[in-house]
């Protein structure tokens, strides 16, 4: 990753996958920002900019635990959700498990649309809220809900692109401001929805390692993990969606033909 023919790599493989390995990265946290500092600055929020943590609860979040964690996105309670996440084991000792768990939500939403149209519908319509309240002096919520899914504006809910995934059920507010008919309705069509990202075909499993650097989209592709057992040390970042298209575009396109299309 020293010159830019790495890091066009990088991008390009997590803009056409949604994630990418990068391998034979330095473990210690300090190799870990500098790279991830290749594509963007990275996006502070409350859990702090650069991340370096165990499973001790130091933050009330389930990421901070050894339980396994089901397939989410993360940020479902900003109203801009982080655009990419980096993830890098540092070490993991005196114990096993952990595998992490990868869903492409692209992928999920355009099966759940030829599947069962009326829920791809649903989920497209009704909007939800998340929150993030466990943590002193913390209330984080959108300032207003967003769909599980989002197409592309002015386009047909048959044809249309999928453009952003929110879905974290750990962190899904109350529905209070939906009838009765919606919060079934959105009840039946999100049971279809984990249905589909829990099929062994959509899911893919990997152990990561230390040296072994995920990133992927945030927007695109939930993650997870097994439980764990032992000591884990994981550092990592967040950065913002704007700022890592902004890097890929101008690593693959010349810039007289980005300002074509502004």
């Amino acid at each position: 990753m020293a010159s830019d023919d790495g890091v066009r790599e990088w991008t390009g493989n997590i803009r056409k996958w949604g994630f990418c390995f990068v391998d034979h990265c330095p473990v210690t946290a300090e190799a870990t920002q500098s790279l991830i500092e290749r594509i963007a600055f990275i996006r502070t929020t409350h859990y702090g900019g650069f991340w370096q943590f165990t499973s001790d609860l130091s933050t009330k979040d389930s990421a901070y635990t050894q339980l396994a964690l089901a397939a989410h996105t993360d940020n479902t309670y900003f109203t801009d959700p982080a655009g990419l996440q980096t993830f890098h084991i540092l070490s993991h000792t005196g114990g096993s498990g952990g595998a992490s768990l990868l869903v492409d939500g692209f992928r999920a939403a355009q099966i759940l649309r030829q599947e069962s149209p009326e829920a791809f519908k649903a989920l497209c319509r009704i909007k939800i809220r998340g929150h993030s309240s466990g943590n002193e002096g913390i209330a984080i919520m959108p300032d207003r809900p967003f769909p599980i899914i989002t197409v592309a504006e002015g386009t047909s809910w048959q044809t249309s692109e999928v453009t952003q995934i929110r879905w974290n059920n750990d962190d899904r507010a109350a529905m209070t401001a939906a009838t009765a008919e919606e919060i079934a309705e959105f009840y039946v069509s999100a049971k279809k929805w984990v249905e589909i990202l829990r099929r062994r075909d959509s899911e893919y499993w990997v152990q990561l390692l230390p040296g072994k650097v995920l990133t992927f989209d945030n927007w695109r592709i939930l993650h997870g993990r097994s439980a764990f057992t032992g000591e884990r040390e994981m550092c990592g970042a967040y950065t913002n969606m704007d700022d890592f298209i902004s890097r890929w575009k101008t690593l693959h396109f010349l810039k007289k033909d980005i300002l074509k299309a502004v």
